[in-house]
């Protein structure tokens, strides 16, 4: 039976060595793969200030949910979350000096997503976040597993999804946009910080310590990733209408209070049998409101 498919485009070549032994490769193929563009460039540039401004809620709930739990809050003590000895001390609070430190830095890695993407500097610098939490190469090293990482990675997502989505006066238009843009970037340092911890691509192992650990690490490098080329950042035109993202920015919604799980409220009973085997089943829908957006 002849369905008439015709034959396809060739499949862009990826080189998988290269995805190991270079981080440019890496992330022009993580680019490629979830469509980060100059429209998502644009989003970000356009609303650092609305990201800006959720940054201090941000860093409060995240490490009020890092202390909720004895193997991400002991890491404080021990610096390694496979180290499960208890701590001699009781266990640290939020006012507690060194969670003010911790938290202090948090904020300067979130006013550092705000930052240009369309250089190397700004990649490297993710990726050296990646490292850093790996146990490798630091006097001290501080060894947190993946799987509290990735869960860290999403807890963040969720509440800069959550807040931008209830903007008070951003269009639903930009919102989307603003919120795509800053799940591409969460993604991609997830998977720079997986790159650090899951094994594949281990029998390059010896040349990924080569780029790892690049001189230029750290410093400054113009060089210019999306598509080889420069991005300007200026608002374009993205309507028939010719109207702009940032045009839009009057819209507003008639409430700036969402829905949240992030207040620790306790699940409802939603009257599941008692012989159901989904262990989900007692999950309730009931949660408090998160007014980030209030006066």
């Amino acid at each position: 039976m002849d369905y008439n498919l015709g034959i396809g485009p060739e499949p862009k070549h990826v080189d998988r060595k290269l995805l190991y032994t270079s981080l440019e490769e890496r992330i022009k193929y993580l680019h490629a793969f979830l469509d980060f563009n100059s429209a998502d460039v644009e989003a970000l540039m356009t609303g650092t200030k609305y990201i800006k401004q959720l940054i201090p809620a941000v860093v409060n709930l995240v490490y009020k949910k890092l202390l909720q739990f004895d193997i991400t809050s002991r890491a404080f003590h021990t610096r390694s979350t496979v180290d499960e000895t208890e701590p001699e001390k009781d266990y640290l609070h939020e006012e507690t000096p060194q969670i003010k430190r911790r938290k202090m830095f948090l904020r300067w890695y979130l006013v550092r997503l705000c930052q240009d993407p369309t250089t190397m500097d700004f990649w490297r610098y993710l990726n050296k976040v990646g490292m850093m939490h790996s146990g490798q190469v630091r006097m001290h090293p501080l060894n947190i597993e993946y799987i509290h990482i990735s869960a860290c990675m999403g807890y963040i997502q969720d509440i800069f999804v959550e807040a931008l989505m209830s903007h008070p006066q951003l269009s639903l238009r930009r919102k989307i946009a603003l919120v795509r843009a800053v799940t591409k970037i969460l993604w991609i340092q997830n998977d720079l910080f997986a790159k650090w911890h899951v094994r594949d691509g281990e029998e390059f192992a010896d040349e990924m310590s080569e780029y790892s650990f690049d001189p230029r690490e750290g410093f400054l490098d113009d060089t210019r990733i999306l598509g080889g080329s420069s991005i300007t950042t200026t608002t374009t035109n993205t309507t028939s209408g010719g109207s702009s993202l940032v045009d839009e920015d009057q819209t507003s919604i008639a409430s700036s209070a969402a829905p949240s799980a992030h207040s620790g409220a306790a699940p409802a009973q939603t009257g599941a049998s008692k012989g159901s085997i989904c262990p989900f089943a007692e999950m309730g829908k009931g949660s408090s409101e998160t007014k980030i957006w209030a006066d």
